[in-house]
């Protein structure tokens, strides 16, 4: 039983350094985001430049590659979310 007690004060002395790495960990998610998804345009604009005749398969392998990276970014924020609030 006394164990248990400790545990649970370590648990609680470490919940603002928890809190703290939810907020980092979100950060660090939107901006991995923003930089994959710009990374993405920048190549798309380039290949279309080279072979304008395949505008098409490459604005939707942009808008498909996009959305993959958008959908690990908000799954990365959740869970650092429900770090902070749970």
């Amino acid at each position: 039983m006394e164990l248990l007690t400790v545990l649970l004060q370590v648990a609680v002395d470490l919940t603002p350094l928890a809190k703290m790495g939810a907020g980092i960990g979100a950060g660090i998610a939107a901006i991995g985001a923003g930089i994959g998804i710009g990374q993405i345009g920048k190549a798309a604009v380039e290949s279309i430049a080279r072979q304008p005749e395949a505008v098409g398969d490459i604005r939707a392998n942009m808008i498909i590659a996009a959305a993959l990276i958008e959908g690990v970014a908000f799954f990365a924020i959740v869970i650092s979310l429900l770090v902070l609030f749970v």
